[in-house]
């Protein structure tokens, strides 16, 4: 018995080292694998969990109290891609609140906006079920105030998720910035989005205090299908490639996801390479008609200003 209590305080006073060293309350009294109950602050109300709803991406995320998530993408041109995963991780934590809805933050630069666009109403309606009566969007001239924003925003609770989307990694945004991000995140058990795009992999080892860090691409969507049956040429539900890079649980992967907007949840799809060695061919049809009249003549080369010298 002796043995066992000594490892049992060797290893409550290493979970304390660690919680200082982190700048949080040691409150995972046993490991995911035996139950992992959790006890809340003093005066703390119960949180939603931020889940996929995917069994194996979950389990490689650990622990999914509210916190602060990067979720980033190596081009602009995935910026789609990037907002969309984020937004679907805050619909499936919002369909698990009661009816009275709050509203969403959206924080932004006015340079990221110029170059990747607003949310459009529609399609938050369509795919995540947010109103636009839910948006409050901000625009922030400079990085300083759209930490401001979003540090008093989740500060305030007065949203059910904050999204800060930012272009590339700003040197304001260091280990001091992300690590007050965090806290407030966790002290209003309210998931903070940090959405970063152009942020190419080797800015991955950049110092940050996010516990969950995604890189999204875009994936090749699959056929729709009806009843049993694939739709030629049609394009099913958006696919994404998810990279996960750090996480609670210490594990790293890629995942092939499929959002349901319907059951507002990801499903797991195969890989590209697994779906073409398991014979599912790819459309290879033609990109372009072929040319009415043949290929287009060179142009004959036209220099008047010669001739007319010569001739004068």
């Amino acid at each position: 018995m002796a043995p066992d209590v000594m490892a049992q305080g060797t290893l409550y006073a290493l979970r304390q080292k660690i919680a200082s060293i982190e700048g949080q309350l040691p409150e995972q009294l046993e490991p995911a694998s035996q139950g992992g109950s959790t006890v809340l602050r003093r005066n703390g109300r119960p949180c939603l969990a931020i889940d996929s709803g995917m069994d194996a991406l979950d389990a490689a995320l650990g622990d999914q109290q509210p916190t602060l998530i990067d979720i980033s993408g190596s081009q602009s041109r995935d910026s789609g891609a990037v907002s969309g995963f984020a937004l679907a991780l805050a619909a499936r934590a919002s369909r698990k609140t009661s009816s009275n809805a709050r509203q969403v933050l959206w924080v932004g630069l006015d340079e990221t906006f110029f170059e990747t666009g607003f949310p459009y109403a529609l399609g938050l309606e369509h795919f995540f079920a947010l109103s636009a009566e839910q948006l409050l969007l901000a625009h922030a001239p400079r990085i300083e105030d759209a930490l401001w924003i979003a540090e008093e925003a989740t500060k305030a609770g007065a949203f059910s998720a904050v999204f800060l989307e930012l272009k590339g990694a700003p040197a304001r945004l260091d280990l001091t910035a992300t690590r007050r991000l965090r806290h407030r995140a966790e002290r209003a058990f309210m998931p903070l989005f940090l959405i970063r795009h152009s942020s190419p992999k080797e800015e991955a080892g950049q110092p940050s205090a996010a516990l969950v860090r995604l890189c999204i691409s875009p994936a090749p969507s699959t056929f729709r299908r009806i009843g049993q049956n694939a739709l030629p040429r049609s394009i099913g539900p958006p696919a994404f490639q998810v990279e996960l890079r750090k996480s609670r649980s210490g594990r790293t992967g890629t995942y092939w996801l499929e959002w349901n907007a319907d059951d507002f949840t990801f499903q797991e799809r195969a890989a590209p390479e697994d779906a073409r060695n398991r014979g599912q061919t790819p459309d290879t049809g033609a990109v372009f008609s072929a040319s009415f009249n043949g290929s287009d003549p060179a142009p004959q080369t036209w220099r008047p200003l010669a001739d007319e010298r010569r001739s004068g």
